[in-house]
């Protein structure tokens, strides 16, 4: 049997390093990046962008921009991509395995707790002193990714148009292939002016849809089927996922109680990584480790699927001037409906003189010190337990 070329071996021990990064990366973003979506895309652009160099922030950005156009959970999918451009596919498994395994499991372990002892374990000291810091942490994020992508003055226009939608209240798709277009249409009329013209229909909003369902005997192939239509087509932010979670478990199946839906909300916003881990929650309420399982697989299972089938495509609307555009409108908009979270967020999050304090030094050791965002989290986590006098 003829032996391995040098070449060969040197790349088969570099794809072994690379997985293996994708995996130690990913294992410690999903055991402490809390503060929802908007704040793990910033810790996923400090670490791959600032520190490893892994890609530029143009290609992050357009990772970005694609994980917007498509369902599911955004940080997710971004984990995904960049797990697939660092180590191929078996990178794209490995990165959203290790993101959304330790959420999943902290998850599993609350509602074992809950579920035994009939009470949610109290995470108000921990989000105290954790929530102002992911707003340094996302508000450096922005800074260094609109700088890249608001790169002429009908893309700051559009974005600030898109902010302004948002705060209207209009659906985040919506906003996302509306700004698109609008860029995309100026580059082939080279008008860029044309952007006005949104504002004047910009004033709809979407329907969000859900299911209409009898109500229905529980087995674990329908909590599978469920959780894998949530995922398949559901787009926006955790509210939105509140509404698709209330309107069948709670409203048509009656397998849930409100109190038992807010609670299951509440654990997928405390716990590090992907909010969608709530259906962990949900799962285990409902049919123990099987149904967990179940839940999660069913909820998270699309997003490998849609970035396999869209990562390839990003390269490609470069290449056209006209998608390029396209992509452009999409990113300004993404980050526009990062800003618009960010600001509520930082409204729940500065509370008091400490919070404001917080929130003030972890930006200055972000900018200047540049500190790894996920020491930044844990300093705020113990300051919010001493304040609350825990130790």
């Amino acid at each position: 049997m003829p032996s391995k070329s040098p070449s060969a071996v040197d790349a088969a021990a570099g794809s072994r390093t690379a997985l293996r990064e994708v995996a130690l990366l990913f294992l410690r973003l999903g055991t402490t990046a809390f503060g929802g979506p908007a704040a793990h895309v910033a810790m996923m652009e400090d670490e791959v962008v600032r520190r490893r160099g892994w890609t530029t922030r143009e290609r992050f950005l357009d990772l970005l921009g694609a994980t917007n156009l498509i369902p599911g959970p955004n940080s997710t999918e971004m984990a995904i991509h960049i797990g697939h451009q660092r180590a191929g596919w078996a990178g794209l498994v490995v990165a959203g395995v290790c993101f959304i395994g330790p959420a999943s499991l902290i998850t599993l372990a609350l509602a074992w707790t809950y579920v035994h002892f009939g009470t949610r374990p109290q995470a108000g000291a921990l989000l105290y002193g954790v929530k102002p810091v992911i707003i340094a942490v996302v508000l450096q994020a922005l800074g260094g990714l609109g700088r890249a992508a608001v790169k002429t003055v009908p893309l700051a226009f559009l974005a600030v148009l898109s902010l302004a939608a948002s705060g209207l209240g209009v659906n985040e798709l919506i906003i996302l292939v509306t700004a698109g277009a609008i860029a995309a249409a100026a580059r082939v009329r080279s008008r860029p002016a044309a952007c006005v013209a949104w504002a004047a229909s910009s004033g709809a909003v979407a329907p969000v849809a859900t299911s209409v369902a009898a109500v229905t005997p529980f087995s674990l192939a329908g909590l599978f089927l469920f959780f894998l239509k949530v995922g398949a087509i559901l787009f926006g932010s955790g509210y939105v996922l509140l509404a698709f979670l209330r309107a069948d478990l709670v409203g048509h199946w009656h397998w849930l109680t409100d109190g038992q839906l807010l609670d299951a909300v509440a654990i997928g916003q405390v716990t590090p990584g992907p909010v969608f881990s709530t259906a962990t929650f949900i799962g285990y309420v409902l049919g123990g480790v099987p149904g967990a399982l179940a839940a999660t697989v069913g909820i998270f299972l699309p997003s490998f699927i849609f970035v396999a089938m869209s990562g390839p495509l990003v390269p490609r609307l470069r290449r056209s001037p006209t998608a390029a555009a396209f992509l452009d409108g999409v990113i300004v908009g993404s980050l526009a409906l990062m800003a618009a979270v960010t600001f509520t967020l930082a409204r729940a999050a500065i509370v008091d003189v400490t919070t404001a304090v917080l929130a003030v030094v972890s930006t200055v050791l972000l900018l200047r010190v540049r500190m790894n965002s996920a020491w930044l989290v844990l300093g705020g986590a113990v300051v919010g337990y001493v304040s609350a006098g825990v130790w």
